[in-house]
């Protein structure tokens, strides 16, 4: 058996003579290679325990042709990702669930136009196995550069594009952003609510519609003038509310298409004296960590699981690589989680 000496890497001959085989078939192993029978699979294994062995990445790579790498696309600009939870609790269930699987999770941001020819170099040149893109717009490119790039890709969020008819085939993942909203509104009106204002988010991205559209089912003929257009930011919720009372000063009542925006609209009232939920009733949307509890009152909301979203998706994603690595399985589906109304007590 070849001596290792003191403070050397071991190399993958010392793992070969440690379990008694070839390195050829150590190699296999090591590099998660087929065709080697499970009793010296678990010898190497334990020789790669026993000499704290570490594969090397470009070896795996050339055996399995898997680089054990995804990326996580988010189309929004840095300012926004890093300081709304939505993406955090995101990205956190992303990271466990491919953590879970030894596989790297590499982030690109978008700041801004330029920002997709870098991703879209990137996504070609053979440096993941696949990607995760959420937070997309309706006119966003990167359906067509995940495309171009020929890589497995899962969406967060339901697809609303029309560029490419291919791509409405790919599987993602969202809540069931319109049933959620019917729920928050219609207890609102069982609350005996007969004014109920909508704060929307963007209208390019299809959650924000969903949400639109699930008020909209509820209370069918709705005065326009109830209804303001947000970002899924604080302050857009802050303007949003503003401007709804200026119009509608007589409101009782309002469906808010996330947190962070019930957050502001929260705020407005309290400075402009309106109690709550005396005076007016508020509605959320998400339950985001360290947001609906933390609301001065604390936030009735819709909650969507969305740490949860973030491992279906990774996990839709690896699926689908084994899928292409054995030809085995159907290809993944898409998946709507379920949504539940969280009473606390602004509503």
């Amino acid at each position: 058996m070849p001596e290792q000496s003191p403070g050397s890497r071991p190399t993958l001959e010392a793992v070969a003579a440690r379990a008694g085989v070839s390195r050829a078939t150590a190699s296999r192993v090591v590099n998660g290679g087929d065709g080697v029978r499970k009793p010296l699979v678990d010898k190497v294994l334990r020789a790669v325990d026993e000499l704290g062995y570490i594969p090397n990445h470009a070896a795996r790579t050339l055996v399995t042709r898997r680089t054990g790498a995804v990326a996580v696309v988010i189309a929004e600009p840095e300012i926004r990702i890093f300081s709304d939870p939505f993406f955090s609790q995101q990205i956190r269930g992303i990271s466990k669930e491919l953590t879970a699987h030894d596989t790297q999770l590499v982030l690109l941001l978008v700041e801004g136009p330029g920002d997709f020819d870098r991703i879209a170099r990137y996504l070609s040149g053979g440096h993941v196995d696949g990607a995760l893109a959420f937070s997309l717009h309706t006119d966003d490119p990167l359906p067509a550069i995940t495309r171009r790039a020929g890589i497995p890709t899962v969406y967060g969020g339901r697809p609303g594009w029309t560029a490419d008819p291919g791509d409405q085939a790919v599987p993602y993942v969202d809540a069931d952003n319109r049933g959620g909203a019917r729920v928050a509104v219609q207890y609102l009106r069982d609350l005996g609510r007969e004014r109920i204002a909508h704060i929307g988010g963007p209208p390019d991205q299809t959650s924000a519609m969903d949400r639109l559209d699930g008020y909209r089912d509820v209370l069918l003929d709705v005065d326009p003038t109830l209804v303001a257009e947000g970002a899924f930011t604080v302050e857009s919720g802050a303007r949003a509310m503003a401007g709804l009372l200026e119009r509608r000063p007589d409101l009782d009542a309002v469906f808010v298409a996330n947190d962070l925006m019930a957050s502001g609209a929260l705020r407005v009232l309290r400075e402009r004296g309106v109690s709550v939920p005396e005076q007016v009733a508020i509605v959320g949307f998400d339950d985001m960590d360290g947001v609906a509890e933390e609301t001065d009152p604390p936030l009735t909301t819709v909650s969507q699981d969305i740490e949860g979203q973030g491992r279906l998706m990774a996990r839709l994603l690896l699926r689908g690589l084994d899928r292409d690595r054995t030809g085995n399985g159907p290809a993944p589906d898409s998946v709507i989680t379920p949504t539940t109304l969280v009473r606390r007590a602004s509503a």
